[in-house]
């Protein structure tokens, strides 16, 4: 049987719909792409305000851009992602490309921006755990990211999304942890 979400999933076009609906049971908003209309927006105030909304883009500069556009202006937003290699498909790059049980993954990690609060995390913790400014730190937050449900970007923007979704030291140690035993093979 398959698994049911309560919230409405924002996807950008018909085929991340598609790659959803066999993955699990949910309402979709389609934005077609990063041109979002009013109506669409105003579907998506509604769905914050009736189900809730989680924002599931595609790992790319565009997916990115409309991930920032509707959390700008829908507060509340939860936020799904994949890495760049389960989005791939030849050339393409999409959540359509992904496969159920990464879909699914995903939606389990679900992150929400935290507005205030202490920041935990620098560029000099990522230097520190050997995430920035290295051969193979882009390898290590792309690891990391996937682990903790974040996606993968640069290193500011790491630090950002590290702070922004809440992530606690301890959640953070366990993802380290696991990338270390992953890389010494154990």
């Amino acid at each position: 049987m398959m698994e049911t979400i309560k919230e409405t999933i924002v996807v950008e076009g018909k085929d991340d719909e598609s790659a959803l609906k066999r993955a699990v049971n949910c309402e979709i908003i389609i934005t077609r792409g990063f041109g979002i209309t009013e109506e669409i927006f105003k579907r998506i105030e509604h769905a914050a305000i009736t189900t809730g909304v989680i924002i599931f883009t595609d790992p790319d500069f565009a997916g990115e851009r409309i991930r920032e556009r509707i959390s700008k202006r829908v507060k509340n937003c939860k936020h799904a992602f994949i890495s760049k290699e389960e989005a791939m498909r030849e050339d393409n790059i999409g959540v359509e490309n992904a496969s159920p049980e990464c879909i699914i993954e995903a939606l389990k990690k679900v992150r929400t921006l935290k507005e205030t609060g202490e920041d935990l995390f620098d560029l000099i913790t990522l230097h520190a755990f050997d995430l920035a400014g290295i051969e193979g730190s882009a390898h290590r937050r792309n690891a990391v990211g996937r682990i903790l449900g974040i996606g993968y970007c640069n290193a500011k923007q790491f630090v950002r999304r590290l702070n922004h979704y809440g992530v606690t030291r301890e959640e953070f140690a366990v993802a380290l942890a696991q990338i270390e035993n992953n890389e010494r093979g154990m």
